[in-house]
């Protein structure tokens, strides 16, 4: 048991979770995360609290930023958007089929006044970016690298709304990528329409592989669609699953009516009268 906060670089950004230490921020903090490149402003998004898991594997808060931290925050930012501007520029004088998902700008730590950004981007295929680097790497005046993403980091990177109306899980919890197939729609009895299982990447769903087992495992126990059945009411046919309900629905012999019934209280296959008496 121990305190966590989440905090974000960008306003709707993914979620890191920071061990807060003896700091204790509130919503709206700015606070220092530590990074590979020293420590980064950050906007406390969820204040310091217990929690029941062990915390002991989470990075440490740096601190909460004063005003030198801001300063520095906003030269940063300020660069970073220069740099946007400058890179759609020589792209498009350039003639590259390229798109600008975000842009990092970092000071180089041991080495005074140099500086290194780094541009994100997608492209439909690769692309030879070479002479686009000298042009970035004269006009902002320090080391630039470009990294194209794929379909799914862009989304990552970006952040959106899913169609479930949440944050997208890749820009909230979901750490690593798995593979996603059509088989998952199929057994999940979705209508195999691009626009109803894809995500804003393009590409079918996450959530698609990691509610699939509990599909699985339903469909394993549950008596499928067309069989017959004996339910508390009486006799019926089997005509639909309703897994997050963990129920089928039977229509009745007796009168044609559809009713409910919980998994656990249907029976099926129904025997024949031969068979229950031998």
């Amino acid at each position: 048991m121990g305190m966590l906060c989440a905090v974000s670089f960008n306003r709707y950004g993914r979620l890191y979770y920071l061990d807060p230490g003896e700091f204790r921020p509130g919503v709206g903090d700015r606070v220092l995360v530590p990074t590979d490149d020293g420590p980064e402003v950050a906007e406390c998004v969820w204040a310091a609290q217990w929690v029941d898991e062990d915390t002991s594997g989470f990075p440490a808060m740096a601190g909460v930023a004063e005003e030198r931290d801001l300063q520095r925050d906003d030269q940063l930012r300020k660069r970073k958007a220069e740099a946007k501007v400058a890179a759609k520029k020589l792209i498009k004088a350039h003639e590259l089929p390229m798109k600008i998902v975000a842009v990092d700008h970092v000071l180089e730590r041991g080495e005074a006044g140099t500086a290194r950004t780094t541009i994100y981007f997608t492209a439909p295929h690769r692309v030879d970016f070479r002479s686009l680097v000298r042009d970035l790497g004269a006009t902002l005046r320090c080391r630039v690298e470009l990294r194209q993403l794929s379909a799914r980091d862009s989304a990552r990177v970006q952040g959106g709304i899913g169609s479930c109306g949440r944050d997208l899980c890749c820009a909230t919890f979901l750490t690593d990528f798995e593979p996603v197939t059509i088989r998952m729609a199929k057994d999940q009895d979705l209508p195999l329409n691009p626009l109803r299982i894809s995500g804003a990447c393009g590409r079918l769903m996450c959530c698609l592989k990691y509610e699939h087992p509990l599909y699985q495992k339903f469909q394993a126990s549950a008596p499928a669609v067309g069989s017959r059945v004996s339910t508390p009411d009486g006799d019926g046919r089997v005509v639909a699953h309703s897994v997050p309900k963990d129920s089928v629905t039977v229509r009745m012999d007796a009168d044609g009516s559809r009713c409910s019934c919980s998994r656990a209280s249907v029976c099926g296959p129904r025997q024949s009268h031969d068979e229950r008496y031998g």
